[in-house]
């Protein structure tokens, strides 16, 4: 994995903690910049990204990151704790973030949760993701159930954060048939948005199936 933060000694403490548990550091980072070609050079599993950092911020790097490497897991670290902050990481490509406060306790867990195609919300912060999610949609209660077996598999690999393509590639499908499931499939929940197809997935567990 690679490690983007422009503290040093913040780098250093994530590299221990991630090697005392089998962990491989491929490359550092200093910047958004300096990431980005190191995510060329190195081809990470999974990019632990800062989201305050001189220049290009991490939010805006989140997009260019998946651009470059598409299979490429990003694990943000943020201090940001508001909901709309939050889905906005989500929306930039995102598929985990942990609070720097707590990044000690749940990072190793973060990172083997999205390594394995999973999506990681600290627990000091899921609920105000799932409040935020409940809030607009208390009047239209819509069950999974609804969706045939193809748009709900469309929607879990949506929610892990695939593209279209590459969800048509791992279900033998064409481009333009999973656009009409995920399409179906949004239409009927009542989503609008990846980042509520994620909610929604964290809500119903479904990240946590195979």
């Amino acid at each position: 994995m690679l490690l983007a933060d422009d503290h040093a000694i913040l780098r250093a403490g994530l590299r221990m903690l991630l090697a005392a548990e089998g962990l491989e550091v491929v490359g550092e980072a200093s910047d958004a910049e300096e990431a980005l070609r190191e995510v060329m050079r190195t081809s990470p599993d999974v990019v632990i990204l800062d989201i305050t950092m001189p220049g290009l911020s991490g939010l805006e790097a989140c997009p260019r990151l998946k651009e470059l490497s598409p299979g490429v897991k990003i694990l943000v670290l943020t201090m940001h704790e508001d909901e709309g902050y939050l889905q906005r990481l989500l929306r930039a490509g995102a598929d985990g973030f942990v609070l720097k406060r707590s990044a000690h306790t749940h990072l190793v867990e973060a990172v083997r949760a999205v390594a394995a195609g999973g999506t990681y919300v600290d627990p000091a912060v899921a609920g105000v993701l799932v409040s935020g999610y409940l809030a607009p949609r208390r009047a239209r209660q819509v069950p999974e159930e609804t969706l045939s077996a193809r748009e709900l598999e469309v929607l879990k690999h949506v929610a892990r954060g695939y593209t279209n393509r590459q969800i048509a590639e791992m279900l033998f499908l064409s481009v333009k048939t999973v656009e009409t499931y995920r399409a179906r499939a949004m239409e009927k929940l009542g989503l609008s948005t990846r980042a509520e197809v994620v909610r929604y997935a964290l809500e119903k567990g479904l990240l946590d199936e195979a």
